[in-house]
């Protein structure tokens, strides 16, 4: 079942999130390979794909896994959790309907 994995981050997480982006992206990577990674992305603080210096307000993962309990430990092993970025992380059952 897939699972959403919603994330808001402290505020001015920006300098947080450059220090610990590549492990986090290593993992999104490795959930990619493996076939169970639906999308992945922040949220942008402002309107706008490329945010600079405004930076990002939280994080979206939609992915696959075999239960609840192992969705929420996945999301509880973050790089972003270490280093401080995220205030609060939320992981719900999510169905696909579209596309």
């Amino acid at each position: 079942m897939y699972y959403a994995i919603m994330s808001e981050d402290v505020p001015n997480s920006l300098a947080l999130r450059k220090q610990a982006r590549p492990a986090h992206l290593a993992r999104l990577e490795a959930l990619k390979a493996d076939g169970r990674l639906l999308v992945a992305g922040p949220h942008p603080a402002i309107d706008t794909e490329d945010p600079g210096d405004s930076g990002f307000t939280g994080s979206l993962v939609i992915a696959e896994f075999d239960s609840l309990e192992s969705a929420q430990a996945w999301a509880d092993a973050d790089p972003y959790i270490e280093a401080g970025v995220y205030q609060s992380v939320t992981v719900k059952p999510y169905k696909v309907v579209l596309p």
